[in-house]
């Protein structure tokens, strides 16, 4: 067991510190005490969190009962139970340390919830950030043009399977791979594959 979890854990590099996350429910989780350490510079990051945590739960905050305790290797090579939060966890848990270092965080998340609300009012803003986002990665337009109609036809053919009466995961599973078979003659999987 203890291998299995070694296997799944890994390191992040952010800001130049060495982030401890493993993978836990099919998304990463990232070690609180290593992130509040990087953005604090505290000389004992597991006594800033629990003084962090402490207030958090004096305030009324939920983001401490999202925290998990994983088994993550420890500077002395064993595993050790230590608070982890995933992404969004993460993310709440930065906009609660006053430090300048996590000041980039909070801006970047404030613009990014402002870019949102945006394009809940006008949906066309996050079709061109899509295309903005595919240049900057160096696709080409006619490349982009054809993943956008993917994604446009994808939409409509789910949008129809709903309103047939569709409603669990598995059964659009099953029909996309029915597609795949019928289109390609191979399995979804097997197409990502070749891909890879």
């Amino acid at each position: 067991m203890s291998e299995d979890i070694e296997k799944m854990t890994k390191l992040a590099v952010f800001k130049g510190q060495k982030i401890r996350r493993a993978i836990h429910n099919k998304e990463w989780w990232f070690s609180v005490v290593d992130v509040s350490g990087v953005l604090t510079g505290s000389p004992d990051p597991g006594a800033y969190w629990r003084k962090l945590k402490q207030r958090l739960v004096e305030e009324g905050s939920e983001v401490v009962t999202f925290c998990h305790g994983l088994k993550l290797t420890a500077p002395d090579g064993k595993l050790r139970e230590t608070d982890c939060a995933n992404t969004e966890g993460m993310f709440r848990i930065i906009q609660a340390i006053p430090s300048p270092k996590a000041e980039p965080f909070k801006r970047w998340l404030a613009r990014v919830g402002y870019e949102r609300i945006q394009e809940i009012e006008d949906p066309e803003l996050a079709t061109k950030r899509t295309r903005a986002l595919y240049k900057a990665k160096g696709y080409s337009d006619d490349w982009i043009e054809k993943r956008m109609r993917g994604i446009a036809i994808r939409e409509e053919l789910t949008d129809e399977w709903q309103k047939r009466g569709i409603q669990e995961q598995k059964d659009y599973a099953i029909l996309t791979a029915e597609i795949s078979k019928a289109a390609f003659g191979m399995a979804l999987q097997s197409i990502k594959d070749t891909k890879d």
